[in-house]
């Protein structure tokens, strides 16, 4: 099997997967399918170094999470709304009474958005994240401190027995 058939093969398993991750990101479906093509336009440039030596979908994420940060920088703000991805999802999407997380996911900044997303999404421990953001992992246990703080002050507390009465 050529290189470009095994490329084809790994976008047809992926991309929704990866479409997924873009939206857990960014917040919008608009900005996952920029994020989810961008990432694999530049993966399908260094598809054969990265099918040898790497897990190709680790590489896209680690892209696509890069990608994500900088359009951060030249951006500076944006405006993500709760609605979900155009493409149908295998995966369980979150329920009506999760949006009033994701609302308050799309608050945070860029990067505390992204720490989060990379521990509890990707389950990713401090140093991958570190490592796929670029930063420090002092700066990635801070950025989930500081998210996570946040969140609890944007989402009132709920007993256990409200949050299961859904």
């Amino acid at each position: 099997m050529d290189d470009d058939s095994r490329f084809t093969e790994f976008v047809a398993e992926r991309a929704n997967a990866l479409l997924r991750y873009g939206f857990a990101l960014s917040g919008n479906p608009h900005d996952a399918a920029d994020l989810t093509q961008e990432a694999l336009v530049r993966l399908h440039r260094a598809w054969p170094r990265v099918r040898r030596k790497e897990d190709p979908e680790r590489y896209t994420k680690v892209i696509m999470a890069r990608l994500h940060i900088s359009v951060w920088r030249r951006r500076r703000r944006e405006q993500l709304a709760w609605a979900l991805p155009e493409t149908p999802l295998h995966d369980v999407l979150p329920s009506d009474g999760d949006q009033e997380l994701w609302q308050a996911l799309s608050g945070l900044p860029r990067k505390q958005r992204a720490v989060l997303v990379l521990r509890f999404y990707e389950q990713l421990p401090d140093a991958e994240i570190a490592d796929v953001l670029g930063i420090s992992q002092g700066t990635v246990r801070s950025h989930a401190s500081l998210g996570l703080a946040r969140l609890r002050t944007l989402i009132p507390h709920r007993s256990p027995a409200e949050g299961s009465a859904s």
